[in-house]
């Protein structure tokens, strides 16, 4: 009976952080448009964080609580899953065009922030403060990488629908609370499941709270690419990834150090495996195909085969 009321109090936490993320990505696209913010920057960065929230949210407390074994393993597990699972899927259900700055850009520097994870993990099995500013300053480099292709692109994006600036502000603000109070929720509960049914955090970090702090990304991918809008499909994935990476990490470093434990390094590998795996599937055609799809899948299951073995 305990396990069971875990469970619901889980799903209730997953439901909570959806939901805040879709608040607060609409509020602060909102808020945006209004002040002029161009088009580019707010989906490349406000959608991408805005669905990374859960895994801050989530990642943050988790340490604050002394749980390393789900801060690493969320953020690790949900860089796979994003890749794997949720553009398996948007690709399945209709092939992905990609942009030619994704591509040579955005891919390769998601690879290789995977890669610098690794070292500074590998270097000491933890995440300290010094590496923390390492890779917030890999992500202020990568802000102004953004600001520099939204200064050459002079495409407009469909324009939102105006809203009043308080209610904007309201969306924000009630998106924040229920991301946290998610947040605390999940845990809570991930970590009660994984001693009752004597599992470690890193399992559960890669694979139930790494699927529930998703779900945004998988809503919107999935959306994305029912609509045609590849760039929004893809885009948020190696967004949020890089997101997830040198904000995330690197936030919850500068607030208490990481436990980064030894084998957190096989995983970390296969995110860069499937990061390859990607870019591999799109560098020729500049397209995900269906077939590129399956193979994300399949990877997928020889993962999780990996992880129950």
């Amino acid at each position: 009976m305990e396990i069971l009321l875990q469970v619901l109090f889980l799903a209730a936490g997953f439901f909570l952080l959806v939901k805040g993320a879709d608040w607060f990505v609409d509020g602060a696209a909102g808020v945006a448009e209004k002040f002029g913010i161009p088009h580019l920057v707010v989906g490349l960065t406000i959608v991408a964080m805005g669905t990374s929230a859960p895994e801050a949210a989530v990642s943050i407390t988790a340490a604050l609580k002394g749980n390393a074994g789900i801060t690493i393993g969320n953020i690790v597990g949900s860089n796979i899953l994003n890749v794997l699972i949720i553009l398996g899927i948007a690709s399945v259900i209709t092939p992905i065009a990609v942009a030619e700055s994704t591509v040579k850009a955005e891919l390769p520097y998601m690879l290789l922030i995977t890669f610098l994870l690794l070292a500074l993990g590998y270097t000491g099995n933890e995440i300290v403060l010094w590496e923390g500013i390492v890779l917030w300053i890999a992500f202020i480099l990568y802000l102004l990488y953004l600001f520099h292709m939204a200064k050459k692109n002079k495409e407009l994006q469909e324009e939102v629908e105006d809203q009043p600036l308080w209610k904007l502000c309201l969306f924000i603000l009630a998106g924040i609370g229920l991301i946290m109070l998610g947040s605390d929720v999940a845990v809570d509960a991930a970590t009660s499941i994984a001693k009752t049914l004597g599992l470690s955090e890193r399992f559960i970090g890669l694979t139930i709270v790494a699927l529930g702090t998703s779900l945004p990304e998988l809503v919107t991918s999935v959306s994305a690419a029912r609509k045609g809008e590849a760039d929004i499909a893809i885009g948020n994935i190696v967004g949020s990834n890089i997101f997830n990476i040198l904000f995330v990490v690197g936030t919850t470093a500068l607030i208490t150090p990481v436990i980064f434990e030894s084998k957190f390094i096989a995983d970390t590998l296969i995110s860069a495996a499937a990061g390859v795996l990607l870019w591999l599937c799109v560098f020729k055609d500049r397209k995900l195909s269906r077939t590129g799809g399956i193979l994300m899948l399949a990877g997928y299951v020889v993962y999780f085969i990996y992880l129950i073995n």
